[in-house]
């Protein structure tokens, strides 16, 4: 075996951790129902690998998951991987054609889910090479159970040698696109990549991660940030996971784990910062209001006074007052959220506002935006800890290389990039040139201290009639910072005279507003057209336009009558916008915001 502190494969990773922390908790859900140590994950992992073994799955094999947030798919995945198989999560959103699509690619014999997606893996599975469903919960007609699958393995089965027989460049994984643009592409990573972003990653924590800290997973495990963050990482320091089925069960969730570690899309940041700005807004006592607004003012004072500094130096008067608003205020609301222990905040996947990171920060959770994509593993850029440029995603990671090309789009070259698309060498040709760069198709400017700032999607750029350039996400962004009513935000105005917006209300916000207000019905299709909820928008609208140049600020928006689900037509499973789909969608009304009487102002 190679040295430990340097293991060449997941699978070697996997047991140094397991020989190290035997008997600390590895996997839980919240409550402590299940709790599950190292030592019982490996020996759990040892029997399900027999299991799948006795199905025929062996190196080179690829093994379908379907599950929400479970222990049983850290077990089933690791199993797999053991055997030199390459097990792949399918997004619990998927309609039947994209599970029978992705299926087809991977060419899998083999799919592990849990009751509720059995039927819709059963279903498609006369079309594809599954030829055994293993159900997690149950058995459904057509399945077997895990126990079963266990149970019927292959007696002779050698473990040991099978793992010990995995090698670097073996497929660890395959990350599926959630299809923005079209059908998934299957992002093949091996081990050494993805340990390779395991070791450039350690960094970001000061002391590393290890055995002490504990991680919550509750973004779908197809994401390859929840992936490396709560499934790998977790596995390589010997971090706690504590699986969440439900994301809208988060904040009990991290009351319960106390996590050290988070990773959040921006919506996770956005509603945080929306919930504490409700919570001041309805203190009914004054004096306690006062004195948490009192508190922010300073706090915010601190983060200017840091970002404006080279070197974060602060002076020692702000500092000091900084100091007391923390001990008095603001260390007593990361307590109520859960976040009291919390030493790495992450924020990736999609552009956060910078106001909302300004907020976090000034709250003493400084949290660091990265950078990166499926096919880099995950992360290519990162602000360092002690060093966050808020605005920017930071510099490269270690090893990893970055340039511009001639249009400014960021290409990526290093250890990180993925071994390429899955049965698809056109499309990994048009992604990594010769050279090695990966071709991310975002505009980026890196200044002189090598800290990136993404400027926007190569082909989501607006240019308006009058041929200016602008940013949707950045328009977004803005909006999205005002008012946690707000769910999705859609800019349009490509080759049109100025900018209107598409909105979808956030559910659980909207209806909470409308109980605040006496709306009796809070059905999506009746809050669109209510004038205080209009009136609401309209006010985020107006917030975000007073950040945005002229030429950028929104003239008209319409609320849509519907709710966006996550897998929907209007967005992916990764919660980033559908914007052809959208735009087809809702023609008509994008039309009318065009067309109605009178010349916007």
């Amino acid at each position: 075996m190679a040295d430990l502190d340097f293991p060449v494969t997941m699978c070697e990773a996997f047991q140094a951790t397991t020989a190290r922390h035997p008997q600390e908790v590895a996997l839980r859900t919240p409550g402590g129902a299940v709790t599950i140590t190292w030592d019982a994950y490996a020996s759990q992992a040892r029997q399900i690998a027999g299991g799948l073994a006795g199905l025929g799955v062996g190196r080179g094999d690829t093994v379908a998951l379907m599950m929400t947030n479970r222990p049983e798919f850290h077990l089933a995945d690791t199993a797999a991987f053991h055997l030199g198989a390459i097990p792949f999560s399918v997004y619990n959103t998927f309609a039947a054609e994209q599970i029978a699509q992705v299926l087809g690619n991977a060419g899998s014999r083999v799919a592990v889910c849990e009751q509720q997606f059995a039927r819709q893996l059963l279903e498609v599975a006369s079309g594809t090479a599954v030829e055994h469903v293993v159900c997690v919960d149950g058995r459904p007609d057509g399945s077997v159970t895990l126990e079963e699958m266990v149970a019927g393995g292959d007696p002779g089965f050698g473990f040991e040698a099978s793992w010990r027989a995995v090698q670097p460049d073996d497929v660890l994984t395959l990350i599926y696109t959630s299809g923005t643009t079209g059908p998934p592409k299957g992002v093949e990573i091996t081990h050494a990549q993805m340990l390779a972003e395991l070791a450039a990653t350690e960094a970001l924590m000061p002391g590393g991660i290890g055995a002490g800290d504990r991680l919550v997973s509750y973004l779908p495990m197809a994401h390859i940030a929840e992936r490396c963050v709560c499934h790998y990482r977790a596995m390589f320091s010997g971090a706690q996971v504590t699986s969440l089925a439900d994301a809208k069960g988060l904040p009990g969730a991290l009351a319960d784990a106390r996590p050290t570690v988070l990773f959040g899309v921006p919506r996770v940041w956005e509603k945080l910062k929306a919930g504490i700005d409700a919570l001041v807004a309805y203190e009914p006592d004054q004096a306690r209001r006062q004195a948490v607004q009192e508190a922010f003012k300073v706090a915010h004072q601190y983060v200017d006074a840091a970002q404006a500094s080279p070197g974060g130096q602060v002076p020692a008067g702000v500092a000091e007052a900084y100091r007391q608003a923390d001990e008095q205020v603001l260390s007593k609301i990361r307590q109520l959220l859960g976040l009291d222990q919390l030493r790495l905040a992450l924020s990736g996947a999609a552009p956060i506002a910078p106001e909302i990171l300004t907020f976090m920060f000034a709250l003493g959770i400084p949290v660091i935006e990265v950078w990166g994509m499926s096919e880099c593993c995950g992360a290519g850029t990162a602000n360092p800890p002690d060093a966050i440029r808020i605005g920017t995603v930071g510099p490269a990671l270690p090893g990893v290389q970055l340039k511009l090309a001639d249009d400014g789009e960021l290409l990526l070259r290093g250890p990180i990039v993925m071994k390429g698309y899955r049965n698809d060498p056109a499309r990994t040709a048009e992604a990594i040139d010769p050279d090695g760069w990966l071709h991310s198709g975002d505009l980026a400017a890196i200044d002189e201290d090598g800290y990136v700032r993404i400027t926007g999607r190569k082909k989501e750029l607006i240019i308006s009639s009058a041929g200016k350039n602008m940013s949707p996400a950045a328009i977004e962004g803005a909006v999205l910072a005002a008012s946690l009513m707000i769910a999705q935000v859609v800019a349009v105005g490509d080759r049109r005279p100025y900018i209107v917006a598409l909105v979808a209300l956030d559910p659980e916000a909207a209806a909470a507003f409308a109980a605040q207000h006496g709306i009796a019905d809070p059905a999506p299709a009746v809050l669109a057209d209510h004038p205080a909820i209009r009136a609401a928008v309209g006010a985020a609208v107006d917030a975000a336009n007073a950040r945005l140049s002229r030429v950028e600020q929104i003239k008209r928006f319409a609320i849509v009558p519907v709710s966006w689900e996550p897998g929907g037509d209007e967005i992916t499973p990764t919660m980033k916008l559908k914007r052809h789909a959208i735009t087809a969608k809702y023609a008509d009304i994008i039309e009318t915001l065009y067309t109605s009487a009178g010349e916007p102002a």
